[in-house]
Protein backbone atom coordinates (compact mmCIF):
# COMPACT_ATOMS: atom_id res chain seq x y z
CA UNK A 1 0.00 0.00 0.00
CA UNK A 2 1.38 3.23 -0.89
CA UNK A 3 2.36 5.64 1.53
CA UNK A 4 1.83 9.20 0.60
CA UNK A 5 2.18 12.44 3.05
CA UNK A 6 1.41 15.61 1.82
CA UNK A 7 2.68 19.13 3.87
CA UNK A 8 -0.17 22.08 3.69
CA UNK A 9 -0.28 23.36 6.90
CA UNK A 10 -2.22 27.05 6.53
CA UNK A 11 -3.73 29.30 6.28
CA UNK A 12 -7.62 28.77 6.17
CA UNK A 13 -8.25 29.33 2.22
CA UNK A 14 -4.74 27.34 1.40
CA UNK A 15 -6.33 24.81 3.04
CA UNK A 16 -9.24 24.41 1.61
CA UNK A 17 -7.31 24.75 -1.61
CA UNK A 18 -5.57 21.53 -1.29
CA UNK A 19 -8.54 19.40 -1.05
CA UNK A 20 -9.64 18.68 -4.72
CA UNK A 21 -5.42 17.95 -4.56
CA UNK A 22 -5.87 15.01 -1.55
CA UNK A 23 -9.40 13.80 -3.44
CA UNK A 24 -7.14 13.42 -7.34
CA UNK A 25 -4.97 11.39 -4.92
CA UNK A 26 -7.28 8.93 -3.45
CA UNK A 27 -9.11 8.16 -6.77
CA UNK A 28 -5.55 7.43 -8.32
CA UNK A 29 -4.41 5.64 -5.59
CA UNK A 30 -7.43 4.14 -3.74
CA UNK A 31 -5.83 1.94 -1.62
CA UNK A 32 -2.97 4.16 -0.45
CA UNK A 33 -2.34 5.58 2.97
CA UNK A 34 -2.99 9.68 2.55
CA UNK A 35 -1.40 11.74 5.55
CA UNK A 36 -2.22 15.43 6.06
CA UNK A 37 0.30 17.58 7.76
CA UNK A 38 -1.63 20.72 8.49
CA UNK A 39 -1.74 23.47 11.48
CA UNK A 40 -3.50 22.68 14.65
CA UNK A 41 -6.55 25.44 14.18
CA UNK A 42 -7.42 23.56 10.56
CA UNK A 43 -6.96 20.02 11.42
CA UNK A 44 -10.31 19.78 12.22
CA UNK A 45 -11.48 20.79 8.71
CA UNK A 46 -8.78 18.93 6.99
CA UNK A 47 -10.41 15.95 8.92
CA UNK A 48 -13.46 16.52 6.82
CA UNK A 49 -12.48 15.14 3.94
CA UNK A 50 -12.93 11.54 3.47
CA UNK A 51 -9.60 10.60 1.39
CA UNK A 52 -7.68 11.18 3.96
CA UNK A 53 -6.66 8.49 6.37
CA UNK A 54 -4.97 10.52 8.85
CA UNK A 55 -4.27 14.08 9.34
CA UNK A 56 -1.43 15.24 11.88
CA UNK A 57 -1.61 18.53 13.25
CA UNK A 58 1.66 20.44 13.34
CA UNK A 59 1.87 23.94 16.07
CA UNK A 60 4.45 26.03 14.42
CA UNK A 61 2.26 29.03 14.92
CA UNK A 62 1.74 28.69 18.90
CA UNK A 63 5.20 27.38 19.27
CA UNK A 64 7.13 31.00 17.88
CA UNK A 65 5.10 32.33 20.17
CA UNK A 66 6.11 30.09 22.97
CA UNK A 67 9.90 29.42 22.05
CA UNK A 68 11.77 29.34 25.37
CA UNK A 69 9.60 27.00 27.75
CA UNK A 70 10.54 23.74 27.91
CA UNK A 71 6.97 22.26 26.63
CA UNK A 72 6.88 23.62 23.44
CA UNK A 73 10.21 21.63 22.79
CA UNK A 74 8.81 18.69 24.08
CA UNK A 75 5.71 18.95 21.98
CA UNK A 76 8.09 19.47 19.33
CA UNK A 77 9.90 16.58 19.62
CA UNK A 78 6.63 14.01 19.75
CA UNK A 79 5.64 15.87 16.55
CA UNK A 80 9.35 14.96 15.00
CA UNK A 81 9.13 11.65 15.99
CA UNK A 82 5.49 10.87 14.68
CA UNK A 83 6.24 12.39 11.23
CA UNK A 84 9.11 9.93 10.75
CA UNK A 85 7.41 7.16 12.01
CA UNK A 86 4.82 7.79 9.14
CA UNK A 87 7.70 6.14 6.67
CA UNK A 88 6.08 7.91 3.27
CA UNK A 89 7.44 7.01 -0.16
CA UNK A 90 6.24 10.54 -1.55
CA UNK A 91 6.09 13.56 0.62
CA UNK A 92 4.78 16.96 -0.93
CA UNK A 93 4.89 20.00 0.29
CA UNK A 94 2.21 21.96 -1.74
CA UNK A 95 2.86 25.15 0.53
CA UNK A 96 5.99 26.26 -0.75
CA UNK A 97 7.37 28.17 2.36
CA UNK A 98 11.01 27.61 4.45
CA UNK A 99 8.87 26.38 7.15
CA UNK A 100 6.89 23.96 4.87
CA UNK A 101 9.90 22.53 3.54
CA UNK A 102 11.69 22.07 7.12
CA UNK A 103 8.28 19.78 8.32
CA UNK A 104 8.73 17.74 4.91
CA UNK A 105 12.51 17.59 5.46
CA UNK A 106 11.50 15.74 8.82
CA UNK A 107 10.15 12.88 7.06
CA UNK A 108 11.00 9.94 5.40
CA UNK A 109 10.38 8.86 1.79
CA UNK A 110 11.05 11.16 -1.60
CA UNK A 111 10.69 14.88 -0.86
CA UNK A 112 8.34 16.57 -3.55
CA UNK A 113 7.91 20.77 -4.08
CA UNK A 114 8.18 23.36 -6.18
CA UNK A 115 11.66 24.44 -8.33
CA UNK A 116 12.87 28.01 -7.25
CA UNK A 117 11.02 29.83 -9.97
CA UNK A 118 7.51 28.61 -8.88
CA UNK A 119 7.93 29.03 -5.12
CA UNK A 120 7.17 31.49 -2.80
CA UNK A 121 9.76 31.40 -0.88
CA UNK A 122 13.08 30.13 -3.44
CA UNK A 123 15.58 29.58 -0.85
CA UNK A 124 12.90 26.39 0.53
CA UNK A 125 13.54 24.47 -3.22
CA UNK A 126 16.74 23.09 -1.84
CA UNK A 127 15.35 21.10 0.69
CA UNK A 128 13.47 18.62 -1.50
CA UNK A 129 14.76 15.69 -3.64
CA UNK A 130 12.81 16.60 -6.83
CA UNK A 131 10.89 19.88 -7.55
CA UNK A 132 8.68 20.67 -10.11
CA UNK A 133 8.00 23.53 -12.15
CA UNK A 134 4.48 24.83 -11.92
CA UNK A 135 3.54 28.12 -13.69
CA UNK A 136 2.70 31.00 -10.74
CA UNK A 137 0.40 32.66 -12.80
CA UNK A 138 -1.94 29.72 -12.29
CA UNK A 139 -5.20 29.64 -9.70
CA UNK A 140 -4.22 27.93 -5.92
CA UNK A 141 -6.03 25.30 -7.06
CA UNK A 142 -4.86 24.38 -9.88
CA UNK A 143 -1.03 24.70 -8.54
CA UNK A 144 -1.73 22.11 -5.53
CA UNK A 145 -3.06 19.63 -8.17
CA UNK A 146 -0.26 20.17 -10.44
CA UNK A 147 2.19 19.81 -8.24
CA UNK A 148 0.41 16.66 -5.92
CA UNK A 149 0.05 15.17 -10.02
CA UNK A 150 3.68 15.59 -10.93
CA UNK A 151 4.90 13.84 -8.07
CA UNK A 152 2.64 10.95 -8.41
CA UNK A 153 3.43 10.75 -11.87
CA UNK A 154 -0.47 11.58 -12.99
CA UNK A 155 -1.99 14.58 -14.89
CA UNK A 156 -4.91 16.05 -13.00
CA UNK A 157 -8.73 16.15 -14.76
CA UNK A 158 -10.17 18.69 -15.18
CA UNK A 159 -13.12 18.44 -12.85
CA UNK A 160 -12.46 19.69 -9.55
CA UNK A 161 -13.80 17.35 -6.58
CA UNK A 162 -13.36 19.57 -3.11
CA UNK A 163 -13.96 15.75 -1.33
CA UNK A 164 -17.04 17.50 1.03
CA UNK A 165 -20.69 16.39 1.14
CA UNK A 166 -23.29 18.82 1.76
CA UNK A 167 -25.90 17.50 4.68
CA UNK A 168 -29.42 17.05 4.17
CA UNK A 169 -31.01 19.67 5.60
CA UNK A 170 -34.72 19.04 7.33
CA UNK A 171 -36.97 21.45 8.96
CA UNK A 172 -34.32 24.11 8.98
CA UNK A 173 -35.80 27.47 7.81
CA UNK A 174 -33.62 28.68 4.57
CA UNK A 175 -31.00 31.33 5.33
CA UNK A 176 -27.95 32.96 3.82
CA UNK A 177 -24.53 33.53 5.43
CA UNK A 178 -22.91 36.91 5.26
CA UNK A 179 -19.13 36.01 5.50
CA UNK A 180 -17.91 39.70 6.99
CA UNK A 181 -15.04 39.01 8.59
CA UNK A 182 -11.59 38.68 6.75
CA UNK A 183 -8.18 39.07 7.68
CA UNK A 184 -7.16 42.54 6.24
CA UNK A 185 -8.89 45.89 6.74
CA UNK A 186 -8.30 46.76 3.07
CA UNK A 187 -10.47 43.43 2.13
CA UNK A 188 -13.34 44.75 4.52
CA UNK A 189 -16.71 45.41 2.85
CA UNK A 190 -18.67 48.93 4.33
CA UNK A 191 -20.67 48.18 7.09
CA UNK A 192 -23.40 49.95 4.71
CA UNK A 193 -23.20 47.97 2.06
CA UNK A 194 -23.98 44.86 4.60
CA UNK A 195 -26.55 46.33 5.78
CA UNK A 196 -27.66 47.06 2.79
CA UNK A 197 -27.38 43.53 1.47
CA UNK A 198 -28.48 41.93 4.31
CA UNK A 199 -31.83 43.91 4.28
CA UNK A 200 -32.32 42.57 0.70
CA UNK A 201 -32.24 39.13 1.37
CA UNK A 202 -34.13 39.23 4.41
CA UNK A 203 -37.13 40.93 2.64
CA UNK A 204 -36.98 37.70 0.41
CA UNK A 205 -37.86 35.38 3.17
CA UNK A 206 -34.25 34.30 4.42
CA UNK A 207 -32.64 34.52 8.04
CA UNK A 208 -29.81 36.11 7.97
CA UNK A 209 -27.17 34.62 9.75
CA UNK A 210 -23.83 36.57 10.56
CA UNK A 211 -20.84 34.56 12.21
CA UNK A 212 -17.39 35.79 14.15
CA UNK A 213 -14.26 35.02 14.59
CA UNK A 214 -12.76 37.63 17.15
CA UNK A 215 -13.50 40.48 19.33
CA UNK A 216 -13.43 42.93 16.81
CA UNK A 217 -15.87 40.80 14.53
CA UNK A 218 -18.41 39.91 17.18
CA UNK A 219 -18.62 43.72 17.79
CA UNK A 220 -19.65 44.51 14.13
CA UNK A 221 -22.19 41.40 14.29
CA UNK A 222 -23.46 43.44 17.01
CA UNK A 223 -24.24 46.16 14.71
CA UNK A 224 -25.34 44.43 11.49
CA UNK A 225 -27.52 42.33 13.72
CA UNK A 226 -29.42 45.50 15.32
CA UNK A 227 -29.85 46.71 11.81
CA UNK A 228 -30.94 43.92 10.01
CA UNK A 229 -34.13 42.44 10.71
CA UNK A 230 -34.52 38.89 11.77
CA UNK A 231 -30.95 38.44 11.53
CA UNK A 232 -29.18 35.58 13.98
CA UNK A 233 -25.58 36.11 14.98
CA UNK A 234 -24.05 32.50 14.50
CA UNK A 235 -22.35 31.22 17.93
CA UNK A 236 -18.26 31.05 18.02
CA UNK A 237 -17.87 27.32 17.15
CA UNK A 238 -15.13 24.59 16.06
CA UNK A 239 -14.38 24.97 12.44
CA UNK A 240 -15.91 21.57 11.52
CA UNK A 241 -18.83 23.21 13.24
CA UNK A 242 -18.99 26.33 11.07
CA UNK A 243 -18.06 24.50 7.85
CA UNK A 244 -21.76 22.28 7.98
CA UNK A 245 -23.04 25.40 9.21
CA UNK A 246 -22.01 27.15 5.56
CA UNK A 247 -22.86 23.63 3.63
CA UNK A 248 -26.59 24.07 4.78
CA UNK A 249 -27.01 27.53 3.46
CA UNK A 250 -29.16 28.56 0.83
CA UNK A 251 -26.60 31.83 -0.14
CA UNK A 252 -23.43 32.91 0.98
CA UNK A 253 -22.05 36.26 0.35
CA UNK A 254 -18.50 37.12 1.39
CA UNK A 255 -15.69 39.13 0.97
CA UNK A 256 -12.06 37.62 0.87
CA UNK A 257 -11.73 34.85 3.43
CA UNK A 258 -11.19 31.24 4.03
CA UNK A 259 -14.84 30.63 5.09
CA UNK A 260 -15.62 31.90 1.59
CA UNK A 261 -13.67 28.87 -0.18
CA UNK A 262 -15.41 26.25 1.72
CA UNK A 263 -18.91 27.51 0.43
CA UNK A 264 -16.94 27.52 -2.56
CA UNK A 265 -16.52 23.88 -1.81
CA UNK A 266 -19.43 22.78 -0.87
CA UNK A 267 -21.28 23.79 -4.00
CA UNK A 268 -23.48 26.74 -1.93
CA UNK A 269 -24.64 29.69 -4.43
CA UNK A 270 -22.16 32.23 -3.16
CA UNK A 271 -21.61 36.00 -4.09
CA UNK A 272 -17.59 37.19 -4.22
CA UNK A 273 -16.63 40.17 -2.97
CA UNK A 274 -13.30 41.50 -3.75
CA UNK A 275 -11.68 44.51 -2.84
CA UNK A 276 -7.78 44.35 -2.66
CA UNK A 277 -6.59 40.70 -4.01
CA UNK A 278 -6.66 39.27 -7.45
CA UNK A 279 -9.65 36.78 -7.28
CA UNK A 280 -7.89 35.12 -10.70
CA UNK A 281 -5.09 33.76 -8.47
CA UNK A 282 -6.79 32.79 -4.78
CA UNK A 283 -11.08 33.61 -6.09
CA UNK A 284 -13.17 31.12 -5.20
CA UNK A 285 -13.77 27.87 -7.70
CA UNK A 286 -16.08 25.04 -7.69
CA UNK A 287 -18.97 23.08 -8.97
CA UNK A 288 -21.88 25.73 -7.73
CA UNK A 289 -22.96 28.99 -8.90
CA UNK A 290 -20.25 31.71 -7.90
CA UNK A 291 -20.38 35.28 -9.00
CA UNK A 292 -17.17 37.18 -8.07
CA UNK A 293 -17.29 41.23 -8.11
CA UNK A 294 -14.89 43.92 -7.43
CA UNK A 295 -11.16 42.96 -7.86
CA UNK A 296 -8.21 45.33 -7.21
CA UNK A 297 -9.25 48.98 -6.89
CA UNK A 298 -13.29 47.99 -8.19
CA UNK A 299 -15.51 48.61 -5.01
CA UNK A 300 -19.22 47.03 -6.16
CA UNK A 301 -21.89 48.47 -3.58
CA UNK A 302 -24.54 46.09 -2.13
CA UNK A 303 -26.87 47.80 -4.81
CA UNK A 304 -24.24 45.72 -7.34
CA UNK A 305 -24.75 42.56 -5.48
CA UNK A 306 -28.58 42.62 -4.96
CA UNK A 307 -29.12 43.15 -8.86
CA UNK A 308 -26.81 40.84 -9.71
CA UNK A 309 -28.99 38.64 -7.45
CA UNK A 310 -31.84 39.54 -9.36
CA UNK A 311 -30.95 38.85 -12.31
CA UNK A 312 -29.52 34.96 -11.65
CA UNK A 313 -32.77 34.62 -9.50
CA UNK A 314 -30.47 33.11 -7.06
CA UNK A 315 -32.68 32.69 -4.18
CA UNK A 316 -35.51 30.02 -3.79
CA UNK A 317 -37.15 29.41 -0.39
Amino acid sequence: MPQILVVKTSSLGDVVHQMPAMSDVRHRFPDAKLTWIVEEAFAPLARLHPGVNEVVAVSTRRWRSQLFQGGTWREFAAFRAKVRAIAAETVIDTQGLLRSALIARLAAGTRHGYDRTSIREPIASRFYDVTHNVARDQHAVTRNRLLTGLSLGYRPDEAIDYGLVRPVQADVRPYALLQHGTSRAAKEWREVDWIGVGKWVAGRGLEVVLPWGNERERLRCARLAAAIPGSRILERQPLDATAQVIAGATLVIGVDTGLLHLAAAYGVPLVAIFLATDPGLTGPVGSGSITVLGGKGAYPSFVTVTETLERQQSLSV
